[in-house]
């Protein structure tokens, strides 16, 4: 995660589900918020109703990949915050991707086509 900085502190995500906007999916409930930092700050929520600490682990670790592998595709100056729903458990990576991708459009997160991270046009 080139681009993000990792959100741990319990306000934060207070103030973001508070204040934020919100999109919701079978999966998972994306939030976010402008912050007009340079980077973004990405903070992942898994509840006890997933399962065990191994299940909500391995559901962290695919929202965290899926985040890294579009992290380019989104714009800069944002918290978001992923919060992963019990169907999330059973779901195959790509639905979870494509939830993901259709949140962060609906939020407007992603950047126009044809632009890159740099600013520059490749």
């Amino acid at each position: 995660m080139k681009y993000t900085v990792s959100l741990k502190e319990n306000r934060v995500f207070r103030r973001l589900y508070a204040k934020g906007k919100s999109a919701v999916a079978p999966t998972m409930v994306l939030y976010c918020r402008k912050t007009g930092r340079p980077q973004n700050r990405l903070g992942l929520t898994t509840g006890t109703k997933l399962g065990h600490a191994v299940v909500r682990n391995k559901v962290r670790r695919r929202l965290r990949e899926i985040y890294r592998l579009h992290e380019d595709q989104l714009l800069p100056g944002y918290d978001i915050v992923v919060v992963a729903r019990v169907r999330a458990v059973h779901s195959q990576y790509a639905q979870l991707e494509r939830d993901f991708l259709r949140l962060a459009k609906k939020l407007q997160l992603l950047r126009p086509k044809g632009s890159s991270p740099e600013g520059k046009e490749p």
